[in-house]
């Protein structure tokens, strides 16, 4: 069992000290006995300990920084969310293929932000230019925010703030099943709390320091008791020998565990295996002896937003993926909503 993340190494900005939440968290981590620097920005921290750039980055991936979020514009966020919403920055899992390996590059140290009450002022402004129609908000686009929440609770705050809104709804993904002080959260069904989910291969192999299967679904039923609307993401969606029948045994281990009112409103989003080449080159140095599969001859290159090129599937593969893991959902959960596959 993948125990809750402490921190190694705890960095703050004199800015974040400014905020009752800055200082409650240095309070606790100094209580924790954890060792605390200080930085002049969240942005940049330097000189992390490590003899080459293979330890830095496991040493990164265990550093925790505290520091005031000063870009308040939020990025669009589709399919899943009109806005992504910025809480957290980072993850201290060691997912192989995870884009935030390239999008953070140097700075795979984990970011929380202590300005909340301005976030969630944004955030008020982006919900009045919509409404009355109801707006998303995805809190997980740069982070793993259930990782690091059982220490800051800026999760919690955000699921009881939006509780309490008339327009915005709040959404966000985990492979960690550390969500207990999550479950007493005046959510009021306007958060979406969704679990990413894969087959055994996956997890094993390419997922390590996070929680394994059985972990997430006891961890959704959980949820699901809480009264959350809840969801999946499969991702990613990847093609090994047995797959089909990993995938399968998933799905009917979910069905099991699931309590018969959540398969009411349920989700699921299908997210195939992709790959670019700054990506490969990152994972190769991050990771040399993975055995993840990325071969740009076995793919289909396809453009991406911003100009930037990703390998996927072959198109009969992808068909493939699709038919089956759309079948097991129409078997196991024929009243969930499958809102995309990719």
């Amino acid at each position: 069992m993948v125990k809750p993340f402490v921190p190694q190494l705890v960095y703050v900005e004199p800015r974040a000290l400014e905020y009752p939440r800055g200082r409650e968290l240095i309070d606790k981590f100094n209580e924790m006995g954890l060792e605390i620097k200080h930085t002049t920005s969240h942005n940049q921290i330097r000189n992390l300990p490590g003899e080459n750039d293979f330890q830095k980055y496991r040493v990164a991936k265990s550093t925790l920084v505290v520091g005031v979020r000063k870009t308040l514009k939020f990025d669009t966020s589709k399919p899943s969310a009109e806005y992504a919403i910025p809480f957290a920055t980072g993850c201290m899992g060691h997912c192989h293929y995870c884009y935030l390996q390239t999008t953070m590059g140097s700075k795979p140290y984990i970011r929380t932000y202590v300005n909340t009450d301005e976030i969630f002022a944004a955030a008020e402004e982006y919900m009045k230019e919509r409404a009355p129609e109801d707006t998303r908000f995805e809190a997980s686009c740069t982070s793993d925010i259930v990782g690091v929440d059982h220490l800051t609770h800026t999760l919690k705050d955000a699921i009881e703030y939006f509780g309490q809104s008339e327009y915005g709804k709040l959404r966000f993904v985990t492979k960690f099943a550390h969500v207990d002080h999550l479950l007493d959260a005046k959510h009021n069904g306007r958060t979406r709390f969704r679990f990413s989910i894969n087959d055994d291969y996956v997890i094993k192999y390419f997922e390590p320091g996070t929680s394994r299967l059985k972990e997430r679904i006891k961890a959704a039923a959980k949820v699901a008791e809480a009264g959350y609307p809840l969801g999946f993401i499969v991702a990613p969606i990847y093609l090994h020998e047995g797959w089909k029948e990993g995938y399968k045994e998933m799905f009917e281990r979910l069905e099991s565990a699931l309590p018969p009112h959540a398969v009411k409103d349920l989700t699921f989003e299908l997210i195939q295996h992709r790959f670019t080449k700054p990506a490969k080159r990152v994972i190769e140095k991050n990771y040399p002896m993975s055995k993840l599969e990325l071969e740009e001859s076995k793919r289909k290159w396809k453009w991406g937003r911003y100009g930037i090129g990703k390998y996927v599937y072959q198109d009969e593969e992808q068909e493939d993926m699709k038919d089956t893991l759309g079948g097991y959902i129409d078997t196991y959960f024929p009243e969930a909503k499958l809102e995309y596959f990719t």
